[in-house]
Formats: structure tokens, C-alpha cells, sequence
């Protein structure tokens, strides 16, 4: 269970510092800020989630393994040949981000679950799948926000509610099927939401005025 845990944690922070690096290239970032994003993206709904769950200081400064990970994957994105070959294709640009944020996404929500069962004192099904959407969405919000663009999370592609179905198929399962199987489906959930969603074009009702 730990080496799985260990697994999904390296792919979520991999993905999600991805996508921020990308968010950052965008804005014309140095590379300072787009490693800022990368970091923020994959760490801050950790480091929100622990606080939550009352786990102070945040996991996130107590190991410095998922700082280095981003670190190094925001750096590699900044490199001159993934520049390009990012920059000038935006239907390539496009595609990866939109995975990145996807299994950065399906990986966290199950994780905030797992870390919500093992640390609560009574975890409830709202609690489970409260803290596990939080961890999905968190550094992404925060990304969106130092990037100064509206939260991808309100305008894109049902991102939260991928989130929720996740979270809460895992929890669900969590003591029918054993915490792997339930972890497994709740990430196929998140990203078999996002790619159904992504192709029909769907979209949560908009204010009009």
C-alpha cells in the first residue's frame, strides 16, 4: 500500500507541477515564476488538506520529496527544446495540459481520501470526499489565482464535479473493495469524467445576463 501511495503521490505532483509550468510558460513567466507555479500547483492542496485535517506543519515541509519533483519537472519544462515544442503547436499545448491537470487531478482527489481515513478521528462520508475534492482542485485554484486568470475549476470542462465523482466513488468503495481498488476507481472516475466531458463539450449551466 505504501509503494502505491508512493506511486500515485509521484504522478499527481509530476502532472499537476507540469501544469502549472505550462500555465506559466503561457504568461511569459521567467523561470522563477513558472517554477513558483509548478511547486504551487502540485503542493497547495496538499498543504490545505493537512491543515484541514490538522496535520501541522503540512507534509509537504516536513519531506521535501514532492518540492524537489515539482521543482525539477517546472525546470525541465522551462528548457529551451520543451519551449518550443510547447509554444508552437497550440493544439499540442492544449492536449498536454489538459491530461496533466487530468491525472494530476484523478491522483490527488483519491489521495485527499486515503490521507482523510488514515487521520481522521470519525471519518464521515462528507468529510472523505470534502478533503479528497479539495486536494484535487486546491493547487489548481491557487495556480489560476497567482496566474491571474479565473479559476479553471469555474469556467472548464466539469473539473470539480470529475472531482467529487471520484472522491466520492472512493470513499463509497472504500470498504467494499479494499483501498486500492477503491483508489483506482475513483482516479478512472475523475479522468473517465474529464475526457467524457472534454469531447461532448460539456459545461455546468453560465449566469447570463
Amino acid at each position: 500500500m505504501d509503494a502505491f501511495i508512493f506511486i500515485l503521490n509521484f504522478l499527481g505532483t509530476l502532472a499537476f507541477a507540469a501544469s502549472g509550468a505550462m500555465i506559466g510558460l503561457r504568461k511569459n513567466m521567467d523561470i522563477f515564476g513558472v517554477c513558483i507555479l509548478g511547486l504551487t500547483t502540485a503542493t497547495g492542496g496538499g498543504v490545505i488538506r493537512d491543515l484541514i485535517l490538522g496535520l501541522t506543519p503540512p507534509m509537504a515541509f516536513q519531506d521535501p520529496t514532492a518540492a524537489i519533483v515539482a521543482l525539477v519537472t517546472s525546470a525541465v519544462f522551462f528548457s529551451r527544446h520543451v519551449r518550443q515544442v510547447l509554444t508552437h503547436n497550440q493544439r499540442r499545448y492544449d492536449l498536454l495540459l489538459f491530461w496533466m491537470d487530468t491525472l494530476g487531478l484523478g491522483a490527488f482527489s483519491v489521495i485527499g481520501v486515503e490521507l482523510a481515513f488514515s487521520q481522521a478521528q470519525r471519518p464521515t462520508f462528507f468529510l472523505l470526499v470534502f478533503v479528497g475534492t479539495l486536494t484535487g482542485v486546491g493547487g489548481g485554484v491557487l495556480r489560476d489565482l497567482l496566474a491571474q486568470e479565473v479559476p479553471y475549476i469555474f469556467v472548464k470542462h466539469i473539473y470539480a464535479c470529475a472531482s467529487l465523482t471520484g472522491a466520492a466513488l472512493c470513499a463509497g468503495l472504500w470498504h467494499y473493495t479494499g483501498s486500492v481498488t477503491a483508489m483506482l476507481a475513483g482516479m478512472t472516475a475523475v479522468v473517465l469524467v474529464r475526457a467524457l466531458a472534454a469531447h461532448f463539450h460539456w459545461n455546468l449551466p453560465r449566469a447570463k445576463l
